[in-house]
């Protein structure tokens, strides 16, 4: 009755993106919505995007080992994350009208900035995607009781999100996200009430892990374990502020205040509910601690799945996986969507429009759907054949997004003296400092991470050599449109930046 359930709501699921397909008539349609999203739509894809298998398995099987000073990166990292987005960064990128974060850097900074962090963001989505592709195999492998295995799971499950994200785009993730939420914060309230009456009660659970040095978070007073709570914390934090996913979320609002609340809401209810996973698989260590000892250094993320299918009764289990494959398919569509979106716009449209000038919108919008296609198998492959886990998939996602693109975003936004000299030379300082450190491995870099030594060597050289003499010309800062409500008509959305308002002309590179 189980797997029946599962099936059928996949398939509901399934037919209801392929209805939202109907409404994608334009790119812009199919990447940000038609920019009409409304509120509570925005806070539901927002929280769904990121609600995703690494909260339900990952960070669980982490906080089982590590406790809280485990899971630094995610929750408490990506919530800020998009807090932060919604605060600081969703107003001024609304206002610019844009189809991808990618454009912002090329307005800003020019094409070849643009290049590096297309590359950078696009490279970062493997390990996010791959870690959703990993789960649903999970899934199928543990509701199967072994018959499915995990391989075969994940080809099952990435073809099945492929279907509706391939042909109905970000409507289809938004209105699949909304009520993929719906199931989520009900399973997960329900499950959540019913192992911990098993378990004595929220506060024999709270009062256990508590002796056991699960709540430790903070670092002691000294500087080698300050700099490596800091670098956790900032590999999602601040790594995955630059990424499509995010910013799409942002330009498909119907307006200002949705685009910056609902991303705050969103990130506060994501680190709210990322809790109650949290809570369930300790409940584990009383009702069950056999099949912790079992799984505990083995494969930590069945504990959960495994509690569920062993001590509650049938309506909790179907609540619980109805809630954790809204989680996988809701992050799952998004994470495919986004960087397909980003490939295509800025490193596939220069060399289209090149090759076939008078190509239209409509096609243009069939190579986005190949993109899309082409990058669930590339990301299939790589969930097949990746040792790391859940976590550590997704964790280390955001890394080269931190080293690269984080910095020129923010000083792009927020300095008015930064420039394309301090962009380029940020991104390759910050990329190769990151990358040898990761291939030499020194002692010291088990306390200052690689990432984290990247990203300090990537601001300070940014500041360093925007203030230094400029070899390099830097586009006029960009402005929003003025006194018309701007439309992506086909065409990459540079005419909206109006030249009297000092920004570039429709076509201009701003390259080096």
């Amino acid at each position: 009755m189980l797997l029946t359930f599962v099936i059928i709501y996949w398939l509901v699921s399934i037919g209801i993106g392929l209805y939202a397909a109907l409404r994608v008539k334009t790119t812009t349609d199919y990447a940000v919505a038609g920019r009409s999203l409304p509120f509570y739509v925005v806070t539901a894809t927002v929280f769904a995007t990121w609600f995703g298998s690494e909260t339900v398995l990952g960070i669980p099987a982490t906080f089982l080992k590590d406790g809280l000073g485990g899971v630094v990166a995610d929750p408490f990292g990506s919530s800020l994350c998009l807090i932060f987005v919604g605060l600081f960064f969703a107003k001024p990128l609304y206002r610019l009208n844009l189809l991808t974060i990618g454009d912002y850097y090329r307005l800003r900074f020019g094409r070849t900035v643009e290049l590096v962090t297309t590359v950078a963001i696009v490279i970062s989505y493997l390990g996010w995607v791959a870690a959703q592709i990993k789960a649903l195999g999970l899934v199928f492998f543990v509701l199967s009781d072994g018959g499915v295995s995990q391989e075969t799971g994940m080809m099952l499950g990435a073809g099945s999100v492929l279907i509706y994200t391939l042909f109905g785009g970000m409507w289809a993730v938004a209105i699949t996200d909304f009520l993929q939420m719906i199931v989520i914060v009900i399973g997960l309230l329900y499950i959540g009430w019913d192992v911990s009456g098993s378990a004595g009660g929220v506060g024999a659970v709270l009062a256990h892990a508590e002796a056991a040095g699960k709540f430790k978070f903070w670092p002691g007073l000294n500087l080698n374990e300050i700099v490596l709570f800091a670098g956790t914390a900032v590999t999602m934090m601040l790594g995955s502020i630059p990424q499509q996913d995010v910013f799409q979320r942002v330009q498909s609002s119907k307006n200002e205040f949705t685009a910056v609340w609902a991303s705050v809401l969103g990130g506060s209810l994501y680190f709210c509910f990322a809790f109650i996973p949290m809570f369930l698989a300790y409940c584990a260590t009383l009702i069950a601690p056999e099949l912790v000892a079992r799984y505990i250094d083995t494969d930590s993320q069945l504990i959960l799945p495994q509690l569920v299918l062993q001590k509650v009764p049938l309506i909790a289990q179907i609540m619980f996986f109805g809630a954790l494959l809204s989680a996988i398919k809701s992050c799952a569509s998004a994470t495919l969507l986004a960087p397909s979106v980003t490939f295509s716009e800025n490193l596939l449209r220069p060399i289209l429009k090149a090759w076939k000038p008078g190509m239209t919108d409509k096609q243009f919008l069939r190579c986005m759907q190949g993109v899309v296609l082409v990058f669930t198998c590339v990301v299939t492959y790589i969930a097949m054949n990746s040792k790391l886990s859940i976590y550590g998939l997704v964790e280390n996602a955001y890394k080269v997004t931190l080293v690269a693109a984080f910095v020129p975003l923010v000083m792009g936004v927020y300095w008015k003296r930064a420039t394309t000299q301090g962009a380029i030379t940020s991104m390759l300082l910050g990329l190769t400092t990151w990358l040898s450190l990761e291939a030499t491995a020194p002692a010291w870099t088990e306390v200052w991470l690689p990432h984290f030594v990247g990203f300090l060597v990537s601001l300070t050289s940014f500041i360093l050599f925007s203030l230094l003499p400029q070899v390099m010309r830097t586009p006029p800062i960009p402005q929003p449109p003025s006194g018309q409500t701007p439309h992506h008509v086909g065409d990459r959305p540079l005419a909206h930046v109006s030249p009297a308002a000092g920004g570039p002309a429709a076509g201009h590179s701003g390259g080096v």
